[in-house]
């Protein structure tokens, strides 16, 4: 009881004193993006960014970040928007049950909802709320939870212009669960984060045994060759095995190849349950461009896969 009231209290004071930087890192994200980018980068691979002639992966990804149109990166990037892209490039039949959208979170409307279903931003990363009996859900701290989840300005700390522009909204849909054969090598759901470069699909990221921020991870080719040696591990980023590749794997790299056809660079996130595919997100800045779970030799590579216009 002493330590859980010690460790409240610090994390009260750290975020008092975090706070002023928190507030300067957003300003400076929302009018100095370039500027916040490069001391970003700086502290994180303690050397400059080249912008001016970006080769890795991470350096491409900010460059079309900060130096293109990144108007259709936000309606991809929007959990609700991406809906209608989704349908319009032939693959609706992917998508989830979406059971409400709600611009405020004290509209959501709880008695309409079933039993179980997922609650998140349109907006954000990460933010997302099982519900697995809503009977037992506090539906005041949901939305409270979620009021304050709408008013946070997301892309601003890393510089993302594209998140910045999105409308906050609240989303309820269907919860997937995961099937039975997946279960025999992982318990939660199998994220296939798919890597496309100039609309073709080149790798597969694999993300399983998720809890909170401990996973374990797997890179793949498109011929499910299995590259362990492209990855960096740490305590959270275990390196997994070589797992099954779906019996619907092709279809899964079509439907990548649909979805990422106009842009340069974006990786397409399915989910694959008893041979059904359903569509994730699409994510233009994975890590905000930061990616430190790369090696070197493998950030040369995908970022050579991507033809930027300034390139001859």
């Amino acid at each position: 009881m002493i330590f859980c009231t010690m460790y409240i209290r610090t994390n009260k004071i750290l975020s008092v004193v975090l706070r002023p930087l928190i507030w300067v890192t957003e300003w400076l994200g929302v009018h100095h993006p370039v500027f916040l980018v490069k001391i970003r980068y700086f502290v994180r691979f303690h050397r400059p960014i080249d912008l001016q002639h970006p080769r890795t992966l991470n350096e491409k990804i900010l460059y079309l970040s900060l130096n293109t149109d990144t108007s259709q990166w936000t309606t991809c990037a929007d959990k609700y928007a991406v809906r209608k892209y989704v349908e319009e490039c032939g693959c609706g039949d992917t998508l989830v049950n979406l059971y409400g959208v709600w611009e405020k979170a004290e509209d959501i409307d709880f008695d309409a909802l079933p039993q179980q279903f997922v609650l998140k931003g349109n907006h954000g990363s990460g933010d997302v709320m099982i519900v697995t009996n809503k009977e037992q859900l506090d539906r005041k701290a949901v939305i409270k939870m979620f009021s304050k989840d709408l008013k946070k300005k997301y892309g601003a700390l890393e510089g993302g212009l594209h998140y910045m522009r999105i409308e906050p909204k609240v989303i309820a849909e269907e919860l997937v669960m995961n099937d039975d054969q997946t279960k025999l090598f992982s318990s939660s759901l199998v994220d296939y984060k798919i890597w496309c470069f100039n609309g073709k699909p080149q790798f597969v990221w694999v993300s399983y045994d998720r809890h909170g921020n401990y996973k374990k991870h797997m890179l793949f080719d498109t011929n499910w060759n299995a590259h362990p040696e492209y990855l960096v591990y740490d305590k959270n980023y275990i390196q997994g095995k070589v797992i099954p590749k779906p019996e619907n794997f092709e279809d899964m790299l079509r439907i990548a190849e649909r979805l990422s056809r106009p842009f340069q660079q974006v990786r397409c996130d399915q989910y694959n349950i008893n041979g059904k595919i359903y569509f994730g997100e699409l994510t233009f800045t994975s890590r905000g461009g930061m990616m430190i779970n790369y090696t070197d030799k493998f950030q040369l590579m995908a970022g050579e896969m991507i033809k930027l216009k300034i390139e001859k």
